[in-house]
């Protein structure tokens, strides 16, 4: 599987296990496969939900600061890959 690097944690909000992510290049949609790593994180997830400003999206673009849930704690800086096969 390929990773491509599109973007980087900003925030993460840890009661609701949301992270926002700063999309640097690419495409982020429903249903990719990302893998976010830092220097003690190591998480890899399904995106199933995006949201810009509260607003639910189908996808968010480079440019973009997108809202998703995340299966375990991330931190601010924490590097953001999209899993391809």
């Amino acid at each position: 599987m390929a990773e491509q690097e599109i973007g980087v944690v900003q925030h993460y909000f840890d009661k609701i296990s949301v992270a926002i992510i700063a999309l640097i290049q690419g495409e982020l949609a429903i249903g990719d496969i990302v893998h976010i790593k830092g220097h003690t994180t190591d998480v890899t997830t399904k995106i199933e939900s995006l949201q810009i400003e509260h607003t639910k999206i189908e996808k968010g673009k480079a440019g973009d600061s997108v809202g998703t849930k995340v299966a375990a704690k991330v931190r601010p800086q924490d590097k953001v890959f999209k899993v391809t096969p």
